[in-house]
């Protein structure tokens, strides 16, 4: 069953657990269960997804529940009406806060196709964070005798494909549990401290003009437990509460 966070005649949103995917998806066709048909078999009546998470992402995600409200609200996000928030635990110690402004290709890989009559040009991308809190464990990875850790606050202004995951590694504080822009000593160090096996990224927050009403809607949700349980062994709980009630600007 998944967690409803908010539901009205036209919008519904659940808080999405790591692993799952929102629909079907050829570069994980093994997959059997999408949020996409649970939302539907839970709900009886059709749903359409209006934005993306990643399959290791957990957090709040929204969906239409008429091909109008699917409408307006897709264009709402692409054209940066929707306030998004997420929580990452990276490595290393990054600045107290910044901007991230880095123009991303479609592909980030060189043997990934696109579309025909696709531009691969790169898109302009602005990612804003804010560091919540630091620890440095006394384990060896990598050259160092001690290895950094950070838990931050990221506002993506633009949504491109992976967009947070690869800023990050970009500025090279790669996000714990990233198999594809990640560093994998850190992850395997991770799994063996914590028994963390998921990315650890989640949606904390949507803030939008409900499209129908007119009124501004903000649905959040803490971190999933799987997310928690590595902030809390962290020492991270107090930072972790302070997410939900940070600065909005």
């Amino acid at each position: 069953m998944l967690e409803i966070l908010y539901r009205d005649d036209n919008l519904v949103a659940i808080h999405k657990p790591s692993g799952l995917l929102v629909h079907r998806s050829a570069l994980d066709a093994h997959e059997e269960r999408f949020a996409v048909q649970l939302l539907r078999d839970q709900l009886g009546c059709k749903v359409h997804p209006v934005h993306r998470l990643d399959k290791g992402t957990s957090g709040v995600l929204l969906f239409a529940l008429n091909r109008e409200s699917a409408s307006a609200m897709s264009r709402c996000f692409e054209l940066g009406g929707v306030e998004k928030r997420y929580a990452a635990i990276v490595r290393g110690h990054p600045a107290e806060q910044g901007c991230i402004d880095y123009a991303l290709s479609r592909r980030h890989d060189p043997a990934e196709r696109i579309p025909a009559g696709t531009s691969d040009a790169p898109q302009d991308a602005v990612t804003h964070f804010r560091r919540l809190a630091i620890t440095e464990l006394p384990h060896r990875v990598d050259r160092y005798p001690s290895s950094r850790y950070a838990l931050m606050e990221l506002r993506p202004v633009t949504g491109r494909r992976h967009q947070i995951r690869r800023h990050l590694k970009h500025i090279a504080h790669p996000i714990i549990g990233d198999s594809t822009f990640g560093k994998g000593q850190h992850n395997r160090l991770f799994q063996q401290l914590f028994g963390s096996q998921r990315l650890l990224l989640a949606c904390t927050r949507l803030a939008f003009t409900h499209p129908h009403t007119g009124v501004q809607l903000t649905i959040a949700a803490s971190p999933a437990e799987d997310f928690t349980a590595v902030a809390d062994a962290l020492g991270w709980s107090a930072a972790l509460t302070s997410l939900s009630a940070g600065p909005d600007s």
